[in-house]
């Protein structure tokens, strides 16, 4: 069984939002080993200057350093990352448990994104689509589409 990581910078703070992505949490338990990580966001100020920008995602991307589990793949979600089809990422999921990679770690960032060092690390860099969203509906997107894969690959009538 996969082990799935989801590390995140900031905290789910509205209701739908934490009640989506605990439906997707009960849901995954049943196909893999799910852990939720959230970590602190660096507070800027209402208009950042690229130097405080800077020092939020290097500060942000020490917490993950941390955090983050040894081995496996590391997916790191960005915007200019590659799309793919929820048929792609199931081919992509099951092709890492061929590979023996167990532990699967998705990065999300804060409201910045992900600091350029951690995209380079990343076995797979992932955008859900070229528009912006807020980093908390990211989650809850990327739980989703992990459930749909994995449905995918069982054959089941999720996926339509």
């Amino acid at each position: 069984m996969q082990k799935v990581t989801v590390l995140c910078v900031g905290k789910l703070k509205e209701k739908f939002y934490t009640e989506a992505a605990a439906e997707y949490v009960k849901r995954l338990g049943r196909h893999c080993k799910i852990e939720i990580i959230e970590l602190p966001e660096y507070r800027l100020p209402e208009d950042p200057s690229p130097a405080e920008i800077q020092k939020a995602l290097e500060t942000e991307a020490a917490a993950i350093r941390e955090k983050l589990p040894k081995g496996g793949a590391v997916i790191a979600m960005c915007i200019e990352g590659k799309t793919c089809s929820s048929e792609e990422m199931a081919r992509r999921l099951n092709d890492y448990a061929v590979q023996g990679k167990t532990q699967l770690t998705f990065l999300i960032g804060g409201s910045v994104g992900l600091h350029q060092s951690l995209k380079a690390q990343a076995d797979w860099r992932l955008s859900m689509s070229p528009m912006t969203f807020p980093h908390h509906m990211a989650r809850v997107m990327l739980l989703e589409q992990i459930y749909r894969a994995y449905q995918i690959q069982q054959g089941t009538r999720y996926h339509k």
